[in-house]
């Protein structure tokens, strides 16, 4: 009897690969970018929320009376100093201007700059500033929070 023929030659398998990955290194990936996608989208979602919150209450500012208008345009942007550029929470006058000036493309100048310098210091009765210098401020304001926040 000749069992010669039956002897077939040795298979050497393919060396092991990579890939296809194993399920648990899927449900792994995808929970580490759903982490990072949440916290990316929190962090986005605080940003957009502090710049919301300073608009609306600009837009709730009256600028009928327009001292106690620039008082409160200059607390409101004095508070988001405080928060962004620390360095900023201690200038008044010129100063204060021109850091404001220096932190947007758009400019501040003209009675709405006085406006916003002298307001604190001024009486309501003898504010020689109208209505339309207030409006000019504000728009100043909701530019520079948009630029800043």
């Amino acid at each position: 009897m000749n069992n010669l023929p039956e002897i077939r030659d040795i298979y050497i398998p393919d060396g092991v690969s990579f890939f296809p990955i194993a399920y648990g290194w899927w449900v792994l990936l995808t929970g580490l970018f759903l982490l990072f996608f949440m916290i990316k989208l929190l962090l986005l979602g605080i940003k957009k929320s502090k710049k919301h919150y300073a608009l609306k209450t600009l837009k709730n500012i009256n600028a009928n009376s327009p001292v106690t208008a620039a008082i409160e345009m200059s607390e409101l942007l004095r508070r988001i100093c405080t928060v962004k550029y620390k360095e900023a929470a201690a200038l008044y006058g010129q100063e204060w201007i021109d850091f404001l000036n220096n932190h947007t493309e758009d400019k501040l100048s003209g009675d709405e700059a006085n406006l916003l310098m002298y307001a604190p210091f001024m009486k309501e009765q003898n504010s020689p500033f109208n209505e339309m210098a207030a409006e000019k401020l504000k728009t100043f304001c909701k530019n520079w929070i948009g630029a800043n926040l």
